[in-house]
């Protein structure tokens, strides 16, 4: 029963908009695959990982029938990508086997069946639902997504928090070290609500998301959230866990601050970063009469040493600071110029941006 006949973008294009979730190993079988529905014109692909669920839909599909199937994700993926972007693609689905044929190319596949795939449900209660554009969320994660821990014991610091306060949409990310926040205007005026997407959520929001003004609606409740955008929704279940206070971790009232050229800064310091201990990654850095000096060494006992102009008239100050962390922050703003404000070299020190009062970056210094 033939059930697809399509270009081949017009099944990989979605198909890698799906499988990003996908785990090419997983204690339940049918997770490592993706499900596919034809139904008219209309195909419908949805991949999950029981935590988040993605679907989206290709149109103008040919074939005559209807059906539905669940096929490894990836396997599926690696064929589309190794055949000719001119290569027309038909799918034929005979008991539990999946036919693709492209030319005179033939691969026989193994499926599991349509009924089994386990679907996320929608949430019921009480959402607050809101549309931004792709661009402006995609940046507000984007600036923010580099904080999170990768595995911690902590839970809920493997994920970004997304505050709605009143008429503003905020993130923070925190790994305990350094915290990123950055927050952006909404239309809607809603109560206070705090909800922690998790670290796979966030990335494939970043990888998915267009730098478009195309709408993205959210509506988010309890404990699950929902991304729609173009032909693709998104769902995933919310950190269950208290995030910490970033209010009490952001300082104030600073002494010393110095102003730089970020690429300037970011292009020394990634020259230093290169002597660092694979291990421990610091750096230290030396302010003085608008010289920033930023000194790095290694068990090797090599040593770099890279000097720039700043403008810097407060006291001398001598600090270290795990390189990496620094260099995600340069990475990830826009803007020409940062502003790198201290009180001493034991006081947590905070990164912002002259022309963007919402952006504000800590980190913690540490002993080389």
């Amino acid at each position: 029963m033939i059930i697809l006949q399509s270009p081949r973008d017009a099944l990989l294009n979605p198909l890698q908009s799906v499988s990003g979730i996908v785990e090419r190993r997983h204690t339940l079988p049918i997770l490592s695959n993706v499900l596919l529905e034809k139904e008219g014109d209309k195909l419908t692909l949805v991949a999950t990982d029981i935590e988040v669920q993605i679907t989206t839909i290709s149109e103008k599909i040919g074939g005559d029938n209807d059906g539905s199937v669940t096929v490894a994700a990836k396997k599926l993926q690696d064929i589309l990508r190794s055949l000719p972007e001119s290569a027309q693609i038909t799918l034929d689905l005979e008991e539990k086997r999946l036919l693709l044929k492209a030319g005179r190319s033939r691969f026989s596949l193994q499926t599991l069946p349509s009924k089994d795939f386990p679907r996320m449900s929608i949430a019921g209660g009480e959402e607050k639902t809101f549309t931004v554009t792709q661009k402006n969320f995609r940046q507000l994660i984007g600036k923010t997504q580099y904080a999170m821990a990768a595995q911690d014991v902590r839970y809920y610091l493997n994920g970004l928090m997304l505050l709605i306060n009143g008429r503003e949409l905020c993130c923070v990310a925190t790994d305990s070290h350094r915290l990123a926040y950055n927050s952006m205007a909404i239309e809607t005026d809603f109560p206070k609500q705090e909800m922690i997407l998790p670290r796979k959520t966030v990335l494939e929001l970043n990888h998915l998301l267009a730098d478009n003004d195309e709408p993205l609606k959210i509506s988010g409740g309890s404990n699950q959230i929902r991304f729609e955008f173009g032909n693709t929704v998104l769902i995933s279940k919310l950190i269950d866990g208290k995030f910490p206070d970033y209010e009490r971790v952001i300082p104030n009232n600073l002494a010393n601050h110095m102003f730089a050229d970020r690429q300037t800064l970011h292009t020394a310091m990634s020259r230093a970063a290169i002597l660092t201990n694979e291990k421990f990654r610091g750096a230290r850095i030396f302010l003085e009469n608008n010289t920033l000096k930023i000194v790095a060494a290694n068990a090797e006992q090599e040593e770099a040493q890279e000097e720039i102009e700043v403008e810097y008239s407060g006291a001398p100050l001598d600090v270290g600071f795990n390189v990496t962390y620094l260099l995600d922050v340069f990475n990830n703003l826009s803007g020409e110029k940062i502003c790198w404000s201290f009180n001493d070299a034991t006081s947590s020190a905070l990164i912002t941006v002259p022309d963007n009062e919402r952006f504000k970056y800590v980190v913690m210094p540490m002993r080389i």
